[in-house]
């Protein structure tokens, strides 16, 4: 079973998504504080600002005749500031808390302007980027201003939040590759476990945190200590048939010399099925390590060659396909697992039907019985080593239940997939499939 460092997201976007919502909240509430306390500043800015360009403009004004005052207005306009003179009383301002500090502080700065009626009021509700109001001068004309913020406290607002943004989004980068660097032995962990899990011995280099050298280190022995208790269970299992076979061997040579071929056939008979059972439980306990190597061979002339085997018997086996298939595969374990297949459906059939065929990216081999079949809910039951499901076919089950077994470890072998289905029309099919090579590889 592969180890996928998997979620919703892997480890690393975990802890980056962890990294940027710290920063990200960081930032709002520093950004938030901080406009704050710049806007009171600002605040109070444009208030001391007005102030002295109000006093001046007054001064300025009271000291013209009535009829000069329109003209000076236009002089004293800036690109802040708007100034006009009229004799006419304004109309009542609305109130508003804000421009009510606003007004507080202008008179704070400039206290002259205390008796002045000053009055301040937004040109268009919500929009604080225009201010305007009057004061009345001595004679009891007034003096009517504006203040154009012009977008400027927005626009220096936002250049400073980007500025701002240019050392979290740094922050956030050499953060993500310090995770991506610290966090680089457990991917390395995480692939070493996915290739010892297809029998391979990987040692993995000891780096990163003492917490993650630790857990490396601690694998390390583990994996150790399990393909050493796997090689001692492979040599003594290679030595218990070795040392099986010798026996065995002597037992067909004396009953050879029995005469009687009503006792003689029954004990050679036996004496096959202890051979086969102990051949099969040897494939099986083979260990991890994988003793033959994939070499390019001829598939189809392979299979035909085990077909003529069963024929050559007396057997009623056929093979479809190709005359030829090349391909790179364990070719002993594939033509065992093919064997056994048909020995499985000749056991419970009368004949077996064997195709081999390309589809695709795929070479498919099938083998077909007439027999009984396998009920739906026992299929996966039957692939187990040592599952013998006895009331699922029509004949006695022989053996130790590890033909499918073996067929299912040599296909996991060479990458491919055994599936096990009843056919329409009766019979079990066997099907292989392997993964061709992809052009270039």
């Amino acid at each position: 079973m592969k180890l996928h460092m998997r979620g919703s997201l892997g480890l690393v976007g975990r802890l980056f998504a962890i990294l940027l919502l710290t920063v990200v909240l960081e930032f709002a509430v520093g950004t938030l504080i901080y406009e704050r306390a710049s806007h009171l500043s600002l605040q109070d800015d444009e208030a001391r600002r007005l102030a002295e360009h109000l006093v001046i403009a007054r001064k300025l004004l009271s000291e013209q005749p009535a009829q000069d005052r329109r003209a000076l207005g236009l002089q004293l306009t800036t690109d802040r500031y708007d100034v006009h003179w009229s004799p006419v009383a304004p109309p009542p301002p609305p109130l508003s808390p804000e421009l009510e500090r606003m007004r507080l502080q202008i008179v704070a700065w400039e206290p002259s302007l205390e008796k002045s009626h000053l009055w301040l009021r937004l040109t268009s509700p919500g929009r604080a980027s225009e201010i305007n109001g009057g004061l009345q001068l001595h004679d009891g004309s007034w003096l009517y201003f504006g203040m154009h913020h012009g977008g400027g406290k927005w626009a220096f607002t936002i250049g400073r939040m980007g500025l701002a943004l240019i050392p979290v989004l740094a922050a956030l980068i050499a953060g993500g590759m310090l995770i991506r660097r610290t966090l680089s032995p457990l991917r390395d962990l995480t692939r070493a476990t996915e290739r010892i899990g297809r029998g391979a011995e990987v040692i993995v280099p000891e780096a990163g945190t003492n917490d993650v050298r630790n857990l490396i280190r601690a694998f390390n022995v583990m994996q150790a200590r399990i393909h050493r208790l796997i090689d001692e269970r492979t040599e003594t299992l290679a030595a218990v048939g070795h040392d099986l076979r010798t026996p065995l061997s002597r037992l067909r040579l004396r009953l050879e010399a029995v005469d009687d071929a009503d006792i003689r056939e029954p004990m050679d008979e036996d004496l096959r099925e202890m051979v086969s059972m102990l051949e099969s439980l040897l494939a099986f306990l083979g260990g991890e390590k994988d003793p033959e190597p994939p070499v390019r061979t001829d598939l189809a002339v392979s299979i035909a060659t085990v077909v003529d085997a069963f024929q050559d018997h007396g057997e009623d086996v056929t093979y479809e396909g190709p005359d030829h298939l090349e391909m790179e595969v364990r070719v002993v374990s594939l033509r065992r697992a093919v064997r056994n297949l048909i020995e499985n459906a000749l056991h419970y059939g009368d004949r077996a039907q064997v195709r081999l065929s390309v589809q695709g990216q795929e070479v498919l081999i099938r083998i077909d019985d007439d027999g009984p079949g396998i009920p739906r809910q026992k299929i996966e039951e039957v692939l187990r080593p040592f599952s013998r499901l006895d009331d699922a076919r029509r004949r006695n089950t022989r053996g130790l239940g590890l033909g499918l077994a073996i067929v299912q470890k040599a296909v996991t072998a060479e990458g491919g997939q055994l599936t096990l289905s009843n056919r329409p029309e009766g019979g079990l099919r066997a099907e292989i499939c392997l993964p061709l090579p992809r052009p270039g590889k």
